[in-house]
């Protein structure tokens, strides 16, 4: 016999099921596209970027903004050397951090990136990165990838570790 809780219950579990299966039929387009959206990629990654760089950046803001935009497009530059599958996976993980449903459910934020302030950020990050989800831990592990590889690889972070720059080869 069926009692009065068990069917509350399951008539709220089906009824966020069909509220899911609705959202992500009705949500956008790109959650299944196989390209990276750069205006996506690029409101992640201006959010992320200084707080994942944050003790890395120059101090003064003119030269942090600049350094910050040439990591996103260094980011972009790689994202477009990976393979099409990698690309696929990435495209789909910044369609998720944009989009409102599934930003809040994998990292808790519910503000825009844009309006979210560094500490929200530095929560939302670590929420994929502390996850008991591996797929969550994914997620932030590309991410810190992504932005650390490509700050890393311009000279202008090297002066800051004290590295003097690839050696020269000569030339015979």
């Amino acid at each position: 016999m069926i009692t009065r809780r068990t069917f509350l219950v399951t008539g709220v579990a089906g009824a966020a099921a069909l509220a899911t299966a609705y959202w992500m039929q009705r949500g956008p387009s790109r959650l299944r596209a196989g390209h990276v959206d750069r205006a996506e990629s690029t409101v992640v990654l201006n959010a992320i970027a200084p707080v994942m760089l944050q003790g890395a950046l120059p101090e003064k803001s003119d030269l942090r903004n600049a350094a910050v935009l040439a990591t996103v497009q260094r980011v972009h530059a790689a994202m477009e050397s990976l393979p099409i599958s990698a690309q696929r996976e990435l495209a789909q993980l910044f369609a998720l951090l944009t989009w409102a449903p599934t930003r809040l459910a994998l990292t808790g934020l519910s503000l825009p990136w844009t309006a979210a302030s560094a500490g929200a950020i530095d929560d939302a990050l670590a929420a994929l990165r502390d996850s008991s989800l591996a797929l969550k831990r994914s997620a932030y592990g590309a991410l810190h990838q992504l932005v650390l590889g490509a700050w890393y690889a311009s000279p202008e972070a090297w002066k800051g570790i004290g590295y003097p720059g690839p050696p020269a080869l000569a030339h015979a």
